[in-house]
């Protein structure tokens, strides 16, 4: 196979996943929608929250970039049950509970009000992006000795146990214990967001295919460790997941028993993956072929990824190789722009460097 990895891990650093500034301004706005939810709860005397509890991608650091700041960002909202009680004593129902933090959490200053969802309370921004607040209530039981269990339970349909926390913690014991290394998020996490900057590579496939939580559990199940190739990682990834969806299409929900991710035995966005992810095999064949190019290379992997980040890494190395032969015309290592038979360094927006 074609060596591109140094190319893979490069665009993993520069286009895929998102940058300490971007991580801040997430934070920012979590914080900040915090203080906004509990503001509004003091305000019309409704209980605190007993903590918050970041979730999801956001949580398992999996969040990869979006051009129209399409990112969602899941922080649990948990009650006391004993806290969640209606106007006659009796326990507030899951839509009742999404009905108070919503209310709390409109202060009138959103274009478009917070919404209530089926598993969570929506926070628009006109930005483009948006955070999830999931509602949980604390559940203590006692045992026939007296001894106290806690469970967490979502306010969905109707209350029902579950709790984020467990989903985390799962991916990253998986990321630890999969991964060859244990530098730059480690490998099998960095697989994880190729794979889901991937799947947001065309925006004709949005709706139709995998979303971020099976691409993240099939990975686990999948991943081909390379510690000295990240393409390697990468496509041996692909092919095993393609593999797996051929056959079976169900996703078992990695916490949760009897619990899928999918829906049915023919989920069609599981189906569509297994179709993109024959595409992509199909693309990158040309890396096998003995003559095969490093020109043919990058513009296989630019297809795969619908970009041009690959193959402009060929003009980066034909600047770099003019700079060494006639350093006289480089100026702060780009090429001026007197000689037209000399090519151009690229304008590369952004942070981040190159592998």
């Amino acid at each position: 196979m074609f060596d591109c990895g140094r190319d893979v891990l490069a665009y993993h650093d520069d286009a895929v996943t998102l940058s300490q500034s971007e991580r801040t301004a997430m934070r920012d706005r979590r914080d900040a929608n915090r203080d906004r939810l509990k503001k509004g709860l003091k305000d019309k005397k409704d209980p605190q929250p007993a903590e918050f509890c970041k979730q999801g991608s956001y949580a398992m650091k999996t969040m990869v970039q979006d051009p129209e700041n399409k990112y969602d960002i899941d922080d649990g909202v948990y009650f006391d049950q004993e806290a969640l009680k209606g106007p006659n004593g009796g326990n507030k129902s899951a839509l009742e509970a999404r009905n108070m933090v919503r209310d709390a959490v409109d202060d009138g200053s959103f274009n478009t009000p917070p919404e209530v969802r089926p598993n969570c309370v929506r926070v628009w921004y006109e930005a483009g992006y948006y955070v999830d607040l999931p509602v949980y209530r604390r559940v203590v039981e006692k045992d026939i000795w007296g001894n106290e269990k806690v469970h967490h339970e979502i306010a969905g349909a109707d209350w029902k146990r579950s709790d984020a926390r467990d989903v985390t913690d799962w991916f990253d014991k998986e990321n630890q214990q999969q991964s060859p290394d244990d530098e730059n998020g480690r490998q099998l996490r960095r697989i994880c967001r190729l794979l889901k900057k991937f799947v947001k590579s065309r925006s004709s496939w949005k709706g139709q295919i995998a979303g971020g939580f099976m691409i993240t559990k099939l990975v686990t199940e999948c991943y081909k460790a390379d510690a000295a190739r990240e393409d390697k990682a990468l496509f041996d990834t692909m092919n095993a997941m393609h593999d797996r969806l051929s056959l079976s299409l169900v996703v078992k929900h990695p916490v949760t028993p009897d619990d899928t991710i999918t829906n049915g035995d023919d989920d069609p966005r599981a189906r569509t993956l297994k179709e993109k992810l024959s595409d992509a095999i199909s693309w990158l064949k040309v890396l096998f072929d003995p003559g095969c190019t490093r020109e043919q290379a990058l513009a296989a992997w630019d297809k795969t990824y619908n970009t041009e980040f690959f193959s402009k890494r060929l003009d980066e190395e034909a600047v770099k190789k003019a700079a060494a032969s006639a350093p006289g015309i480089v100026n702060a290592g780009i090429l001026r722009d007197q000689s037209d038979s000399v090519p151009r360094a690229v304008d590369k927006q952004g942070s981040g460097t190159y592998a």
